[in-house]
């Protein structure tokens, strides 16, 4: 007599032709994923993967190296998209009109190029690498001091090559 699905055991799911899938902690399935060691912590290391499955893996210090650069590049870029889609859209306010659609779909498509380096930025961290977490810590920190800070700015002013930031424009106030 075959015993009921909540009557006990896993005999239940035997006399119906199915498999019981081994426990999460199987050496076959670790993580329950079948695809190898997925760490939930911290940990430091080149032997990781990165974003694509077996990259950079166990091709060694270089190839781990190019992907921490992959990492930091994606991360500037990201900053540098954020800090374009800012002024763009700030410019487009401050001329006081309403956005054409050509202006209206390059700002939409900043954006979504923005969040989609963001998104791989994210992804690569949930390698939980920790090399792979200061290369992204710094690509956005590169990022910033480069678009946002306004250290080029300064820069450029000092050479005579750039206008005032937008902060720094006075305003003619008229008295009656």
């Amino acid at each position: 007599m075959a015993m009921g699905a909540g009557a006990g055991g896993d005999m239940a799911s035997h006399d119906m032709g199915m498999m019981v899938p081994p426990p999460a902690s199987s050496p076959a399935h670790p993580m329950g994923h079948g695809m190898g060691m997925m760490h939930m912590t911290f940990f430091w290391g080149q032997r990781t993967a990165i974003l694509f499955s077996g990259w950079p893996g166990d091709r060694g210090l270089g190839m781990y190296l190019l992907a921490l650069v992959f990492v930091l590049v994606l991360a500037v870029l990201e900053e540098a998209l954020s800090a374009a889609s800012q002024r763009f859209s700030w410019r487009q306010a401050s001329s006081g009109g309403r956005r054409g659609p050509a202006e209206a779909l390059l700002l939409t498509a900043l954006h979504a190029v923005r969040l989609g380096l963001a998104y791989l930025v994210m992804l690569a961290l949930m390698s939980f690498n920790g090399g792979v977490f200061l290369a992204a810590v710094v690509g956005h920190a590169i990022g910033f001091l480069l678009t946002r800070s306004g250290l080029l700015e300064r820069q450029a002013a000092r050479s005579g090559n750039a206008q005032p930031p937008p902060s720094a424009k006075k305003k003619k106030s008229r008295r009656w």
